[in-house]
């Protein structure tokens, strides 16, 4: 065990070695790393603490970010100086808080952007640096549970099986799972890569167990219960396909057309017969015509002309 200033120092840490630093006055000072690994959800706010007993009231404080060692902030009792920066490409701008006392750094809204190593350089009679691996997990999305009806089939006439697919896009570094209660029973797992999961499952459509689907990491989970009768139908009629419901349809179109038309002309039929029926049958009489009596004294006296009458009938 390494003593510092009469103070046991780094008790469990992972050493990565001890290298020798000149001083000004000529005296060697030795530096000791440490390496931490921290893991923080994206969005949260992630603070890099300083143990009290590594930190003395006259050292000075660095903070170095990613390979290229960039000071992203920095506390110089000498000068006074107290401050933060935004990083060469502005990564850190608004998200940096450095404990002037402690000399504790504080990262705020957190992205996968802000994932890498963290060097502090505490500068006393010793160089004291360590190392934190800060990890970045992206929030996880709730998983989703459909239905794959076209793997739906019947295996009595009173229960049915019914195939379901639980899924999760763009995840890495997670476990997707099924559980049945608090049994697992089935689970796929992704590291690297940002890519899509899926996890089947069948179970009887009368099935009266709980199911869940639980997306995890080694942060945090998410979980979506199945609700059966939402998503499971039984198979015993199969579903009636669109070809044929328009076909049904364009045949009783048909049908009501070909009736309307027989109605039509039926009852052009019958009009016609009764226009014929009803039809006024007219009989002439024989007309009786009489000599004009040329006797007849008065010059102004007419013909006298009989008409027989007309006897209609209908």
């Amino acid at each position: 065990m390494r003593i510092r200033h009469g103070v046991p120092c780094c008790v469990g840490a992972v050493f990565a070695g001890d290298l020798p630093h000149r001083h000004g006055n000529g005296v060697f000072a030795t530096e000791t790393t440490e390496i931490q690994s921290v893991s923080v959800m994206e969005g949260d706010s992630v603070t890099l603490y300083i143990d009290d007993t590594e930190i003395q009231k006259r050292d000075n404080i660095l903070w170095k970010y990613g390979a290229e060692k960039q000071i992203i902030a920095e506390i110089s009792r000498n000068y006074e100086l107290f401050y933060t920066h935004n990083g060469t490409d502005g990564r850190f701008r608004d998200r940096l808080k450095l404990d002037d006392q402690t000399g504790s750094l504080t990262i705020t809204n957190i992205t996968t952007e802000h994932a890498g190593d963290y060097k502090l350089e505490i500068r006393g009679v010793d160089l004291t640096t360590k190392t934190f691996n800060v990890s970045v997990y992206a929030r996880l999305p709730v998983p989703v549970i459909s239905s794959n009806s076209s793997q739906c089939s019947s295996s009595s006439s009173s229960s049915s099986n019914c195939s379901l697919v639980c899924s999760a896009v763009n995840v890495s570094h997670v476990t997707l799972s099924w559980y049945k209660g608090n049994s697992l029973l089935s689970s796929i797992s992704v590291s690297d890569l940002s890519i899509s999961l899926s996890l089947p499952l069948e179970v009887e459509y009368q099935d009266k167990n709980t199911y869940s689907c639980v997306l995890n990491n080694s942060f945090a989970n998410q979980t979506r219960h199945l609700n059966i009768t939402h998503l499971c139908h039984t198979c015993a009629a199969p579903p009636v396909s669109v070809s044929l419901i328009v076909l049904i349809s364009a045949g009783s179109l048909l049908i009501v057309a070909a009736v309307g038309i027989f109605c039509i002309c039926r009852k052009c039929r019958k009009l016609d017969r009764e226009v014929r029926t009803g039809e006024e049958e007219i009989t002439y009489a024989e007309p009786s015509f009489y000599k004009r009596n040329i006797q007849k004294s008065k010059a102004g006296e007419e013909d006298h002309v009989v008409y027989a009458p007309l006897t209609m009938r209908r």
